[in-house]
């Protein structure tokens, strides 16, 4: 069985893969077919990266060899992706949690092939970069830096999460660990669920459910708001402008989901008039942001260029991951296999 690292990862995890089932699986690992690296854990290399002539060849022909994929490749300069070509592929690892509709765009359900997800390995750096936001809001650390750069000693009172509201989009690995570290700060923690998800709110780990319908009598109390749901055709476009107006004029905004699950030019609107007073994102609807998007300039926004979940061990857990994956896989038990891909729901 032939297994391919289809982008970039460092060697040492690569001899790791290797070492779950050498006589059943090769693992082709060739660094010279990949981009270079940016920075720890980047996935995609260098954008510039082309491959020549000879070296193109040779990377298709891995690709179309391969039983396994270790992630999905970039697609082609010329559209389209080299897995269309992976006639004999039946599972796939991707480095990402939410690639629904790139899997859809694929057919890759539609082939029969199995896709897992990183789902969860990102739940810690994304509850990090979450309460970065809303500590340094709440304790005034832009405040202090431009005290700090005027040389001014001036007392001052700060305020605390305690007793705020923190209202979550999507009750999955990422939204449950953000509630529990914002119980841990006494705040009163919400969540909106999917229609259909049973599970109550003690269940989840929060004080309140709310279902689409009642997304506004969420928003209302909401001083809070952090949107880590998949994209689908539910949540596209779900905070629009009705929602924003919904509210409350001091409440922040936190989108570590996808761009799409915002409606931008209400978003902007309503940072300019202080309808919302912050929003940190670090998602988008175009990647990478415009650079005549409004939002670069406006002192309320914190921009992240989609990087709050990567982290200098992240190719560490995945290989964690894909080594428990990879050995159930060998021995037939596909539905024990961590972090399956849904094509029903979308993730």
């Amino acid at each position: 069985m032939r297994l391919v690292i289809a982008t970039p990862l460092e060697g040492e995890f690569v001899e790791r893969i290797r070492a779950v089932a050498p006589r059943q699986v090769e693992v082709l690992h060739e660094p010279e077919l990949l981009p270079p690296v940016r920075y720890p854990s980047d996935h995609r290399g260098d954008p510039g990266f082309r491959r020549a002539p000879d070296a193109e060849e040779r990377w298709e022909e891995l690709i179309a060899g391969a039983d396994i994929l270790w992630d999905i490749p970039p697609d082609r300069s010329e559209g389209g992706n080299v897995v269309d070509g992976a006639r004999a592929l039946r599972w796939v690892q991707t480095t990402s949690a939410g690639v629904g509709p790139r899997v859809q765009r694929l057919g890759l359900a539609e082939r029969g092939v199995i896709v897992t997800t990183a789902r969860g390995l990102h739940a810690g750096p994304l509850t990090e970069f979450t309460f970065m936001v809303l500590l340094a809001r709440a304790k005034g650390y832009e405040y202090l830096k431009r005290e700090q750069e005027m040389r001014r000693w001036q007392l001052y009172c700060t305020d605390s999460l305690a007793g705020k509201t923190l209202a979550i989009v999507g009750l999955g690995g990422i939204g449950r660990r953000i509630a529990a570290t914002g119980k841990a700060f006494d705040m009163r923690v919400y969540g909106l669920v999917r229609e259909g998800q049973q599970a109550t709110a003690a269940e989840l780990g929060v004080d309140r459910v709310f279902r689409r319908a009642e997304l506004h009598d969420m928003l209302r109390e909401t001083d809070a708001l952090v949107l880590c749901a998949p994209e689908t055709p539910e949540t596209i476009s779900m905070i629009d402008r009705a929602a924003l107006a919904a509210l409350k004029r001091s409440a922040v905004l936190v989108n570590i989901a996808r761009g799409s699950l915002v409606d931008e030019g209400a978003l902007v609107t309503a940072l300019l008039s202080g309808q919302l007073a912050f929003a940190a994102l670090d998602v988008f609807r175009t990647e990478p942001l415009p650079p005549r998007s409004p939002l670069w300039d406006l002192e309320n926004v914190l921009v992240s260029p989609h990087s709050a979940s990567t982290v200098v061990q992240e190719n560490e857990r995945l290989t964690d991951l894909f080594c428990h994956n990879l050995g159930l896989f060998l021995e037939g038990r596909i539905e024990e296999m961590r972090n399956r891909y849904d094509p029903q729901r979308g993730y």
